[in-house]
């Protein structure tokens, strides 16, 4: 018997596989006219890749008031993403300077997305970078946008100082000003928060207390974020309260990066006095900065770099996920007592993280308890305890490098208990200063 075999074609057609396209646009800054270019961008794109047969539509990837200079843009990311998920086979994009206008992360990109088969076709120079002569052609135009970048960088710098040599401020976000014709004039409301910080820390409440109050009130900050410490501390030297400007603290380190940084007389600076109306009195505000300077003295942090203890960077709080600081309360008086806070705590209060103090000498005899020791022993806890687990108050979950884990209690002392002649010592001390900052107000 002969085997014969018959091949039998299929009866249902093959669909032509469709190219899968996405485009990509940007706008440098989030002014009206630059995002109504943007909203035109995305609605011709849309509608040209939708046309075109052959071509499955993905999206449009937008971002705006990004400058191309910069690597990290939001959508560009999830472009990027997406091509290397496969989801992508074409991007088209306006022009080189929309896609990137550094010739380094440009060159990287292209060869990045090349690899993974994606094509990208810039229309205003009629590019696609996977032909055979379409990355030399990108080096050399890439090269002109990034040069142009720098031109325009150069022009702005030159109209930004030219108004700092005339005593004029090119922009700010300080809180309880606004910029009218490049004077700074008083926003009231703002100002009512200004001046309430300027007085409640004369009063003797401490950066981290003023800022707690102002999230518990609802007060954000400028830029609608909650207040930091480091926010009550910038607004309590910012000299424009006291109707002065120094200008030209920071400079743009580069026009690649645009990164900010401190002017410690790479360029010249300018002074201007009485330039505006001032928000808080001069006498008020040098007040402030000598109470500033005699809280650093106090806590003997002047000129002094940052200490680091054998717990610092190993307990982390499961609540809110941040590591505990060292925190001495009462700062350079004989009552200083050391324990280890929640960051999260410090510096937005309970309402955000409701986390317990741990006193230092409860942790150390606690750890030492958990290390099988008498006494703590710095080397042994740094070798063998590699973190520090909160889960709760009153307990703790050490984490010892072999991968094992040993659990421990604690119980701190009850108010009463606490309530000893030292504190009642520290409280009445503090009473008796309060009353005579505010005495000398009055006096004033």
């Amino acid at each position: 018997m002969v085997r014969t075999i018959r091949k039998i074609e299929s009866a249902v057609a093959v669909l032509p596989t469709l190219k899968k396209v996405a485009a990509y646009a940007r706008v440098s800054n989030a002014k009206d006219a630059m995002l109504h270019s943007l909203s035109a961008q995305v609605s011709y794109y849309s509608n040209y890749i939708q046309k075109h047969p052959g071509w499955q539509y993905i999206g449009v990837y937008a971002d705006e008031g990004i400058t191309g200079t910069k690597e990290i843009r939001p959508e560009f990311q999830r472009l990027l993403n997406d091509c290397k998920n496969r989801k992508i086979d074409m991007i088209i994009t306006k022009s080189i300077s929309r896609f990137a206008r550094n010739t380094l992360i440009l060159l990287e990109t292209v060869r990045e997305l090349s690899a993974l088969g994606v094509d990208v076709f810039f229309e205003k120079e009629n590019i696609h970078t996977t032909s055979g002569d379409g990355e030399l052609m990108l080096t050399i135009l890439a090269s002109f946008a990034q040069e142009e970048s720098l031109s325009v960088s150069e022009n702005c710098k030159w109209r930004i100082r030219g108004k700092f040599k005339e005593g004029l401020l090119h922009s700010t976000t300080i809180l309880g000003y606004r910029i009218e014709n490049s004077v700074l004039k008083i926003e009231l409301e703002e100002a009512k928060i200004v001046q309430m910080i300027f007085s409640d820390y004369l009063s003797g409440m401490g950066r981290n207390a003023i800022a707690k109050k102002l999230n518990t009130g609802g007060c954000m900050t400028r830029n609608g974020k909650e207040w930091l410490d480091g926010g009550i501390d910038r607004i309590l030297r910012n000299e424009k309260y006291a109707g002065d400007m120094l200008l030209q603290k920071a400079y743009n380190y580069d026009h690649i990066t645009k990164r900010k940084t401190i002017n410690h007389g790479v360029l010249p600076m300018y002074y201007v006095k009485n330039s505006h109306e001032p928000i808080i009195d001069r006498d008020t505000f040098e007040r402030v900065q000598e109470e500033r300077n005699r809280r650093t003295e106090q806590a003997n942090l002047k000129g002094i770099p940052r200490n680091t203890y054998p717990f610092t960077g190993k307990i982390v709080c499961s609540r809110c996920g941040k590591n505990f600081r060292r925190k001495i309360s009462h700062a350079g008086s004989k009552y200083a007592q050391p324990a280890w806070i929640c960051t999260t705590f410090n510096s937005k209060g309970k309402k955000f993280c409701n986390a317990k103090q741990i006193p230092e000498d409860i942790l150390l005899s606690v750890t030492a308890e958990a290390l099988g020791l008498k006494k703590f022993d710095n080397m042994v806890f740094d070798k063998k305890i590699m973190k520090i687990q909160v889960p709760e108050d009153g307990k703790l979950i050490f984490e010892f490098s072999d991968g094992s884990t040993v659990e421990r209690t604690w119980q701190d002392k009850s108010r009463r208990e606490s309530w000893d002649d030292a504190a009642k010592q520290i409280a009445s001390e503090r009473q008796k200063r309060r009353n005579t900052i505010c005495q000398q107000q009055q006096e004033r």
